[in-house]
């Protein structure tokens, strides 16, 4: 863990200079806006340790697959979110030196990332080599309001002298990822243009052909007023500038105000690209910084309003699940069915920047509750129109008659991931698909969407797991080998009680989805069963003597599900046993003495207890808790909220406690040494689900909407708000009582600890029932 970073209710701050820490404070500090993002990268040159990374929603390339050893089915490539061009530079040198942190002196350092309002804010003294000193102060953000634009407030106070400084505002397209198979460059240049004050440069990605202009306009003030100056335009390859040498006084302040934008053909026609840039720069400038500034604040004041959670009395934890929140809103907006979201979002290159199953298990849940239902929806489209490459990629792998194996690793449905145990193998990933349809029916009642688009979802992945059982004589059984399940500490296993599980549960949740369907819409069941050759009779006859007779593997004396077969013939020890200093597993042990060991990755089989808790009595979630929870090392992020959550459920407040701070400050306190890879985007999601889920006890089932709130002993007080079916509620909980509100039109009905209230409309009314003990 490192702990440099302020706690701060509103803010991250980082209150000195740690050079050796900086990669990891760059993903703290990232910016983002759903179309545009970057990481939280100096403005001027800085030559120690720095991951520049600047990204384009929607934008990638498929980097060649690197193997020692190819098999059939392996993926030709691994997409990967593209390092775009470098915007926000400016060089600074005063006479004829640089301004570069990594070799000044540094006081008065202060970076601070506003979530309050959306913006990244920098300040130092730097003293050069020389003995001259400069005060620097640089604000920037990535607009929400115009969100192909971000803008720049930049400004220099010499201390101790007067000097010339050239300053020379750039956009650099000379970029590479740093996790490139080939170490090959991702871009070609197309056009660029200079003016005065100005630079476009338009770049092309190979193999993808996407066109991404990127502009820039430069506005400089000294003494609150702006001024002309003298413009040097500059061309290199892949490279845009304008040199500005510029007369600065001691103690006198001179601003440089950058305003950027980022354009796409995935957005507009690639002919047409230049030009819509010089228009976009236009608007951006006429409106200038401060008005943008202002309609960022506005903007963010919004979604605030609607997402925030608070926490009374634990600055640590406030400052944890705002930070996941602002990460989110950053990365996501929901606009755009052809958008998903990537585990690093706009923060990172690690993963490629694509698709998981993060998105349906922890995200979905999270935008169902705090957006319009458009988002979620939006969210389950893009896997519909993925559909036929499911199919595509379940018959490179020998499945046939329609049946579909979603990618682990995808940005257009094509599966590209590379490494055998997790392309192959990790096929649980398709039970997500399945939870995530039925997990938005249940919470919206929007039930056209299985008849519109779920239920062909549902029988081709149904399709996936009848064919990829097979019976066994000994067993008389159905059972399920060579699998990897969340758990990805262990490999090829026969019979992960979790996939195993969710297989059984999604032919048992399609059967059902067909007789509603059927019902609800007699023709267009007919129309899909005829297009999709759907065998209804046959086909459910089978689904349904598959859930009948699935093996899960348990161990009687113990009263728990095993997670796989032989998990007993490990030997059997908790995390406290292994020897300090050797943690995480993954940067210390081999990978073969990780398969052996008994530890635990991520929640896998709680991981199903969670999904399903409805379907096994309190007394075997905490056999399963007590079992497998010290054996996790939780070196995945997704697995310390699953632990929260059931926690919470178990009425384990102190671990449930414990658990919820290293899912909310897994990047601010690096928990897994990898925060400089960039955040765990996901995994933010399910911070949000371990407070409203766990702390709130917030469930959907056949009965409706339900709550079950407390407050960790050290809060005084726990507030969120969450969208359902239409109306907007404010759950308020302090350690004696729990308070509802509702502010829509119509009257709720849910239940409350047990108890069913009916909440009037229009705020008119607030319930207050007493917390259980």
């Amino acid at each position: 863990m490192k702990q440099y970073i302020t706690q701060d209710p509103w803010s991250i701050v980082e209150t000195d200079f740690h050079r050796d820490y900086n990669e990891i404070t760059e993903s703290l500090m990232s910016l983002g806006n759903g179309r545009l993002g970057q990481r939280g990268n100096f403005e001027e040159k800085f030559t120690g340790k720095t991951l520049q990374g600047n990204y384009v929603a929607g934008v990638y390339y498929p980097d060649k697959t690197r193997v020692g050893w190819w098999k059939n089915g392996y993926p030709e490539y691994f997409a990967k979110v593209l390092n775009a061009a470098n915007w926000a530079g400016i060089d600074i040198d005063i006479e004829y030196e640089s301004l570069d942190l990594a070799t000044c002196d540094v006081r008065d350092f202060r970076r601070e990332l506003n979530m309050r309002e959306g913006y990244l804010e920098r300040s130092f003294v730097a003293v050069l080599k020389s003995g001259k000193e400069v005060k620097v102060n640089a604000k920037r953000f990535c607009s929400i309001v115009d969100d192909d634009a971000g803008a720049i407030r930049y400004s220099l106070t010499p201390l101790n002298f007067d000097a010339k400084i050239t300053v020379t505002p750039y956009i650099d397209g000379a970029i590479r990822n740093r996790d490139a198979n080939y170490d090959e460059t991702f871009w070609d240049e197309v056009r660029k243009e200079t003016g005065y004050g100005e630079a476009y440069i338009e770049l092309r990605t190979r193999k993808t052909g996407f066109h991404v202009t990127t502009g820039m306009c430069v506005e400089i003030e000294q003494d609150g007023q702006k001024m002309d100056y003298q413009s040097q335009p500059i061309k290199y390859e892949k490279y845009v500038a304008n040199r500005m040498t510029l007369d600065c006084q001691q103690g006198q302040e001179t601003v440089i105000y950058k305003y950027a934008v980022n354009l796409s053909s995935l957005n507009h026609d690639s002919d047409e690209l230049m030009r819509l840039a010089h228009e976009a720069i236009a608007r951006v400038s006429r409106k200038g910084f401060d008005r943008m500034l202002f309609e960022q604040k506005q903007a963010w004041a919004d979604k605030w309003k609607m997402n925030d959670i608070v926490i009374d009395g634990d600055v640590a934890a406030q400052q944890g699940i705002r930070f996941n929140i602002f990460q989110l809103n950053q990365t996501y907006t929901g606009e755009d069915e052809r958008l998903n979201i990537g585990p690093k979002g706009f923060t990172g290159e690690k993963y490629g920047g694509s698709t998981y199953w993060d998105t349906e298990a922890y995200c979905l849940p999270f935008y169902l509750a705090t957006a319009d239902q458009k988002v979620a929806r939006n969210l389950l489209i893009y896997r519909y129109k993925h559909l036929q490459k499911a199919i595509e990629n379940a018959r490179k792998l020998g499945f046939r008659a329609g049946a579909a194996l979603y990618p682990m690793v995808t940005m257009n449905g094509e599966e590209c991931h590379n490494e055998w145990e997790i392309t192959f193998e990790e096929i649980h990933r398709n039970g997500a698909i399945a939870y995530a349809i039925y997990d938005y029916v249940r919470y919206t009642g929007d039930e056209s969407y299985l008849t519109d688009y779920g239920l062909e979802v549902l029988i081709a992945i149904s399709r996936f797991w009848s064919q990829r059982v097979n019976w066994s004589a000994a067993k008389k059984q159905y059972v399920m080998l060579g699998v990897t399940g969340p758990n990805e500490y262990e490999n090829n296993v026969n019979n992960n009680w979790y996939t195993n599980y969710i297989a059984a549960w999604t032919l048992r949740y399609t059967i059902e989805a067909v007789g509603k369907v059927k019902a609800l819409n007699p023709e267009k069941y007919a129309d899909l069963c005829e297009r999709i050759h759907f065998r209804e009779e046959k086909e459910v006859q089978n689904a349904q003597h598959i859930v009948d007779n699935m093996h899960y593997p348990y161990d009687p004396e113990r009263q728990v599900f095993l997670q796989q077969s032989d998990f007993l013939d490990k030997d059997l020890m908790p995390v406290s046993d292994i020897p300090k200093g050797q943690r995480p597993l993954n940067q210390n042990w081999s990978w073969d003495r990780i398969l052996r060991s008994c530890f635990i990755k991520q929640a896998d089989v709680l991981q199903g207890l969670y999904f399903f808790e409805d379907e096994f009595d309190t007394d075997t979630l905490r056999r399963n808790y007590a079992f497998y929870e010290p054996m996790t090392v939780h070196e995945s992020s997704l697995s310390p909220c699953v632990h929260s959550i059931q926690a919470s459920k178990l009425g384990m407040k102190e671990k449930a406690y414990e658990m919820y701070l290293r899912t909310a400050r897994l990047d601010l306190d690096d928990y897994n040494n990898d925060t400089e890879d960039g955040c765990h985007i996901t995994s933010m999601a399910g911070t949000w689900l371990a407070v409203v889920k766990g702390f709130g006890g917030m469930r959907v089932d056949a009965e409706g909407l339900s709550f079950s709130p407390y407050c960790p002993e050290n809060w005084q007080g726990l507030a969120f708000k969450i969208r359902y079916r239409g109306a907007l509620l404010q759950i308020t909980t302090t350690q004696q009582d729990v308070t509802v509100q509702n502010f829509s039109v119509q009257p709720v009905t849910l239940r409350v600890h047990g108890e069913t209230v009916t909440i009037a409309g229009e705020s008119k009314q607030t319930v207050t029932i007493p917390v259980l003990a």
